[in-house]
């Protein structure tokens, strides 16, 4: 697995083109009611030190399966707001979890970052199994807070202190995906408020 940097107009394309799907975006918050990102956006976010997006790969493969973020990155404060992930193809959900996790590493030792938060919509088991994977802590709920479909749901808070991080090993087994049948298909893995 690979982590990319999002740097050229075809891998911003691709990005925005992901991100344009309603049922990715409907998970995401880019404040104000934004909803799908354009290839410009995505470009100034990664010319700002406030994002940290990368593209993730396969083991063998160079092929972009999915985007990870860090998101309102404060380096004087040591803290990333939210992280976050969307899969660009569903049936590598797998690799979601190593890609949090490499990214994880690279905020708290190559940015020195101290806290990292996350958040998800209240029924993406998902995204919270790969949260508790990872080492996140719950610590709280904000109610009707997030709205999806005309509905109000609630949004799980997480945090991961640098000292509690371990980066899962090459080969870790994937987290499963699946979810009980009466509930809604989730979309990308929401894992925290992303801003824009």
């Amino acid at each position: 697995m690979k982590l990319l940097p999002l740097d050229t107009p075809e891998s911003l394309g691709l990005v925005a083109e992901w991100l344009g799907r309603e049922d990715d975006y409907k998970w995401l918050d880019f404040g104000e009611g934004v909803g799908a990102l354009s290839a410009l956006s995505l470009k100034l976010m990664t010319q700002r030190d406030r994002h940290v997006l990368r593209l993730f790969t396969p083991d063998d493969s160079d092929l972009p399966i999915g985007l990870v973020a860090l998101s309102d990155v404060r380096l004087l404060w040591k803290t990333a707001g939210s992280v976050w992930t969307v899969l660009g193809r569903k049936r590598f959900g797998g690799y979601a979890c190593r890609a949090v996790s490499m990214l994880l590493t690279f905020g708290f030792r190559e940015l020195g970052l101290e806290a990292v938060s996350a958040w998800t919509v209240e029924h993406n088991h998902a995204s919270r199994r790969i949260l508790e994977q990872l080492g996140f802590r719950y610590i709280g709920r904000q109610r009707r807070r997030h709205w999806m479909d005309g509905r109000p749901y609630d949004r799980l808070l997480y945090d991961l202190l640098a000292s509690e991080h371990r980066e899962l090993p090459d080969g870790s087994p994937a987290v499963t995906l699946m979810r009980p049948p009466h509930l809604p298909t989730p979309g990308p893995l929401r894992l925290a408020d992303s801003a824009g």
